[in-house]
């Protein structure tokens, strides 16, 4: 007998991923009770500018705007075989004088669109302050380690060193440029308000006796009540869902941000330079009990590839709309809008609990280094060589046979390099083996790597924290990971 509750499918992004907060937004109590403070707005304006509106019916559906019975509300969907009908009655039976007038002028896309467009603010919002706290910690990082010289890596293949810190101001960077954009969408973001069935405002222009003034002084009163100060130009019934695409398409970037964070992570827990936080009593394999998967690395990752996935359903409903609207958008923006935030609220959770406990080993990060470095150190003892009187073409040859001697000696025999061993005991180059290991003191090539970390945390992040950190960290409480 299965223990109730468990014979239905249950969404991971609520069980597992998501945080309470970004939950909270997408609740049917946040979006109904959204819908009624629509409605609530609505009403008000038309009352002000002169529409039969009781002053009891405003106040009672003032009072009852969290009033909500999620069984009757079903019960009426059930019978109209429609969720905005079923909550007009259902908010008519808290606001009994309201009954006649909710919902007055309206179309369903009134409730509906304007709330996924709070619905967008909001989380777009929250969005932005779980990436500001991930800035914060990375910043912490990439200052603590802005000096520590690490093999550079292009295509993975051994390249010009860096510091750990420079690396780290890679992610940042990418980051930074997601709250750009993230900005631009929240300043960009209008209000669809009072259109009417086609977008005509027909209905409106009616009940205001064709008094289009009017009508435009009830969109906006809607509009600022509902906190925003600017509405898109036209409409058809519904908001453009171009608006969706774009701002997926912002979500998916984020993601990709996080994805890229993720990999290079999984690539540093193979060369076990850097590892992600690893809990006392957590296991990384059911049969390998030595291993330290970088499991929630790869739970970025993977989660990263869903958000980046689903931005292509905005980009088809766009594509799809027929005239003035067309229904095969809703049950798709039904999933695919709260699946993006909450998949991309369970990333940053993620990325804030890996960045504050990165586990740095500075040992295997030298050791890794120290094996690679006289390969690129070669033209700096060429030149040192060539200065004191050497013939360079000579040397050049010379030092290219160590090299392919000492390259083979790793690969085929399975040996250390040993090219300044090898360099030292030849007497064309005059140089011993101790003025050889301080030409290649990893110092000496991280170029402006420590430099750039201080002038980038200095210029770029330390601004953009200085402007959302604070607010960030008032709505945000601390991230809960269940890996």
């Amino acid at each position: 007998m299965a223990e109730p509750g468990t014979d239905r499918y249950s969404h991971p992004l609520g069980e597992r991923y998501a945080s309470k907060e970004m939950q909270a937004i997408f609740a049917p109590a946040n979006r109904y009770g959204t819908w009624r403070r629509l409605w609530l707005a609505l009403a008000a304006a038309q009352h002000e500018l002169g529409l039969s509106i009781p002053q009891q019916a405003l106040d009672e559906m003032r009072s009852g705007l969290d009033e909500i019975d999620f069984t009757k509300a079903a019960e009426y969907e059930q019978r109209f075989r429609h969720d905005v009908m079923a909550h007009i009655h259902l908010f008519g039976d808290v606001a009994p004088a309201a009954r006649g007038i909710i919902h007055l002028g309206a179309t369903s896309a009134f409730v509906g669109d304007n709330t996924d467009l709070i619905l967008h603010r909001e989380a777009l919002t929250l969005i932005r302050d779980r990436l500001i706290r991930c800035i914060s910690r990375l910043a912490k990082f990439a200052a603590d380690y802005r000096d520590l010289p690490t093999l550079g890596f292009t295509h993975f293949q051994p390249a010009q060193p860096t510091t750990v810190g420079k690396r780290a101001t890679l992610w940042l960077q990418d980051f930074l440029l997601d709250i750009e954009d993230i900005d631009f969408r929240l300043e960009k973001l209008r209000f669809r308000g009072v259109q009417g069935t086609t977008g005509t405002q027909a209905s409106f222009l009616e009940l205001f006796e064709g008094d289009h003034e009017k009508v435009d002084a009830l969109d906006d009163d809607v509009a600022q009540r509902m906190g925003f100060g600017e509405r898109y130009g036209v409409t058809g019934q519904t908001y453009t869902r171009k608006v969706d695409a774009q701002i997926l398409g912002t979500l998916a970037n984020v993601a990709s941000s996080a994805s890229k964070m993720g990999n290079d992570l999984r690539l540093l827990a193979h060369l076990r330079e850097i590892e992600e936080p690893f809990e006392e009593e957590q296991i990384g394999s059911s049969a390998m009990p030595y291993k330290r998967n970088p499991m929630r690395a790869e739970r970025i990752c993977a989660m990263a590839r869903h958000v980046i996935v689903l931005a292509q359903d905005p980009l088809f409903t766009v594509a799809t709309q027929w005239l003035e609207r067309t229904l095969d958008d809703s049950a798709n923006r039904r999933l695919s809008i709260p699946d993006s935030y909450l998949t991309l609220d369970g990333i940053l959770v993620l990325v804030e609990n890996v960045s504050s406990g990165l586990v740095v080993h500075p040992q295997v990060i030298g050791r890794n280094l120290e094996e690679h470095l006289p390969f690129m150190a070669s033209e700096m003892i060429l030149m040192r060589a060539s200065a004191s009187g050497g013939d360079r073409q000579e040397l050049h040859e010379r030092i290219r046979q160590h090299a392919m001697a000492s390259a083979g000696r790793m690969k085929i025999e399975g040996g250390r390099a040993d090219l300044l061993e090898r360099i030292a005991d030849d007497e064309a180059f005059g140089m011993d083996l101790e003025q050889l290991v301080e030409i290649v003191d990893p110092a000496r090539f991280v170029g402006r790597a420590p430099q750039q970390v201080d002038r980038f945390l200095a210029e770029w992040v330390e601004p953009a924290l200085a402007r959302l950190q604070a607010g960030a960290n008032e709505r945000l409480g601390e991230p809960d990971v269940r890996v």
